[in-house]
């Protein structure tokens, strides 16, 4: 069997997280048998359908390295892969349902429809149909078309009995056939649901396996009754566990926006892990992490890695969490492993955006000490603000002095340090010299000759920030007359006192 899978989202919205690890273990699996991926549209909900979402969400896969064999930018032998360009052969396999006895159009009115509701609801009845239009004799059908009632096709599902659903990763499901009413499988404007429309494309379009998220299992049966209907042989089920918050409590919300739960940003549109600025190979690192394991014991791996161990088969059906601290420490790790030269190519157009104007000679002068701290992009922009705008200059003798170098030690520290580095020339102002030359200083001004309360209390005086990038390169990249100008500030506060 060749494999061919698929990722057939809506342009209805943003691309959720969730909808990225479900795409990413479809194209896992293809391209671990050598098989194909394809993406197809799926927007016949119209009325639902976002100018731009198409592209966003084209866009969002491309970045953490989803690639497809076949789609709407691409074409291939079993297009087109947008559905509402697929309406005639909706149509055409609707009719034929009908025909066959498998299926039926039912004319019932909207008020109809919520009276039946009403009536159906009072005797805890929740089908919402009483399917009253499955039996109609063929002239009643033909009076009501001449009429000129509109109408959808609805399914015939089995009235008793149990339809089973075979899953990869859950065995065969039972389900009593009672539970279901005749479902509509073509609206009224001509547009299949989602019911029809993807059993007549993954069947033309011969896809090997179906993933998509365990909510639609108990939809299941009647996909499973329409192969049966058209003949045709179905696919392999693989319904994905649901993704959870990460505290495990509820299914990973689909708001529109990250929110904050407890001390942890939880990001949940594939655009925003991008915005913040992660690495793709950590995200797609960290999504191949949930539900499968690469075995042992091991968290960090390349793609090429996880293809040859992965199986659909392997992926846990249970509910599964989104470990974001997880996350963080695979993207530290990943920026860890950056070369200077690369992690300058990556932050450099990110600060520039963010109104960080910093050459990029001195950003790789800094790259090696802030990248150990690194776990996105954004995580330089506050470590780097001191570049962009001017900080609050000391104001308060706390902020200039420490318990083991009080006003007098200060002040005597600060003279030497300006005057050390006013001495210095262009060629000498640099990192290795600078540092020698501080230590030096802390250490003749603190009892105990350790410098490290002088070099603290320094680096704040220079940045004027709590955290911020180490001491000595962070003068390099400030520049001499910005921190001696800092400098004789604090100078000044203390000469007030």
């Amino acid at each position: 069997m060749t494999v061919r899978t698929r990722f057939a989202p809506s342009p209805t919205g943003y691309l959720h997280i969730g909808g990225v690890w479900a795409a990413l273990l479809a194209w896992m699996y293809a391209r671990k048998h050598n098989g194909q991926f394809i993406l197809r549209i799926e927007d016949t909900d119209t009325k639902r359908t976002i100018e731009g979402a198409q592209a966003k969400l084209m866009e969002s896969l491309r970045w953490v390295g989803i690639d497809w064999d076949e789609g709407p930018d691409k074409g291939g032998p079993f297009g087109p892969y947008i559905q509402t360009a697929r309406q005639p052969l909706y149509q055409k396999w609707a009719d034929w349902l009908v025909e066959n006895n498998h299926a039926y159009k039912c004319f019932a009115t909207p008020d109809e429809l919520a009276e039946m509701r009403q009536e159906l609801e009072a005797k805890g009845d929740h089908s919402g149909y009483d399917r009253r239009y499955r039996d109609l004799s063929q002239s009643e059908v033909d009076a009501l078309e001449a009429a000129g009632r509109p109408y959808v096709i609805r399914f015939k599902m089995p009235l008793d009995g149990e339809t089973a659903v075979p899953d990869l990763l859950r065995g065969e499901v039972v389900f009593d056939n009672k539970q279901f009413t005749d479902y509509v499988i073509l609206k009224s404007n001509g547009l299949p649901t989602y019911h029809l429309a993807h059993v007549i494309d993954d069947h033309f379009m011969e896809i090997s396996h179906i993933t998509r998220g365990v909510e639609w299992l108990n939809t299941a049966p009647i996909h499973v009754r329409l192969f049966e209907a058209f003949g045709w042989e179905m696919p392999v089920f693989v319904h994905l566990p649901v993704i959870l918050n990460p505290n495990g409590k509820g299914k990973l919300s689909k708001r529109t926006q990250a929110f904050t739960q407890g001390d942890q940003e939880i990001l949940v549109k594939a655009d925003e892990f991008m915005e913040a600025g992660y690495m793709p190979e950590a995200v797609v690192n960290f999504l191949a992490n949930i539900g499968w394991t690469f075995g042992d014991d091991r968290e960090k791996f390349t793609m090429s890695e996880a293809l040859e161990r992965f199986d659909l088969a392997d992926v846990s059906a249970a509910p599964a969490k989104l470990p974001y601290s997880k996350l963080d420490w695979l993207g530290n790790q990943y920026f860890k492993d950056l070369s200077d030269d690369l992690l300058v190519k990556k932050l450099y157009p990110y600060l520039q955006q963010h109104q960080i104007d910093i050459s990029a000679e001195t950003l790789l002068i800094l790259s090696p000490v802030i990248k150990m701290r690194l776990k996105k992009l954004s995580d330089a922009v506050p470590q780097l603000a001191f570049l962009a705008e001017t900080p609050p200059l000391p104001s308060t003798v706390e902020e200039i002095t420490h318990k083991k170098m009080g006003p007098e030690a200060a002040a005597t520290a600060y003279k030497k340090t300006i005057a050390f580095l006013e001495g210095l020339s262009a060629e000498q102002f640099e990192v290795d010299t600078i540092a020698a030359g501080m230590r030096e200083i802390g250490a003749a001004v603190i009892d105990g000759g350790k410098p490290g309360p002088y070099l603290g209390t320094l680096r704040y005086v220079v940045t004027g920030q709590k955290v911020s990038p180490p001491l000595f390169e962070s003068v390099v990249a400030l520049g001499k007359d910005r921190v001696l100008a800092r400098l004789v500030a604090a100078q000044k506060l203390i000469d007030s006192l």
